[in-house]
Parts: structure tokens; sequence; C-alpha cells
């Protein structure tokens, strides 16, 4: 699994490491009980704060992506791949209505609509 940091970007580092996680979830870089890199590991390799890491592990565990368990580390878990790529899209969409400048109750009702 890669993770780069671009100090230039307007996300945050953890949005950035959990960024790269998914990608390598969606593309089937990383797979069902596979472990994610120590987080103070990764921290050190990006120069970048283990807090950060852990804050980005913890996004990732909250979206149901990965299981956080005290020396086991975060594990991927079943049905990461498939969220991942939803997690994916959903940002895409997202970024397509800025773009057009709908809002997000615009955004949810368009969504409501075509989802009944």
């Amino acid at each position: 699994m890669l993770v780069r940091i671009d100090p230039a970007s307007p996300l945050p580092l953890f949005e950035q490491v959990a960024a790269a996680v998914r990608r390598a979830l969606a593309e089937g870089d990383l797979a069902l009980g596979e472990q994610l890199p120590p987080a103070r590991e990764l921290a050190a390799s990006l120069e970048i704060n283990i807090h950060t890491v852990l804050r980005a592990y913890a996004l990732l565990r909250d979206e149901g992506l990965i299981d956080l368990r005290r020396r086991r580390g975060a594990v991927v878990i079943a049905g990461a791949r498939e969220r991942a790529r939803l997690t994916a899209l959903v940002g895409d969409l997202i970024t397509e209505a800025k773009r057009l400048g709908l809002d997000a109750d615009e955004l949810t009702r368009t969504i409501k609509e075509r989802y009944s």
C-alpha cells in the first residue's frame, strides 16, 4: 500500500492518509484480513505525527472499513472493498455537485428521488 502526503493539498493530513487506504481497498491492493502498517511506522515513514495516522485509522473504522484492536493493529474487515468503492463514488458525486453549485439539500433531494 502506497501512502503519499501532499503538503500543498487543502485536505488535512489524516484525510489524505485515509483516502490512500480507501483507494488501496477499492483497487484491491488490500484484502480481507490484511493488516495496515502500524500507526507508529506509517507516521515515521511519512514524517507526520502518530496521532494523525491514528485519526485516519479511527475515521476508517467509523466508515466500517477496518477493525482496530489493541495489539492486533488495524485490519481490513469484510465488505471493506465495496464500502471503500462506494465512499469514493460518493466523494466524486459531492465534488461534481459542488462544481455545479448544488448544496447538500439539493443533492440529498436528488438522491432520494432517484433511490426510490
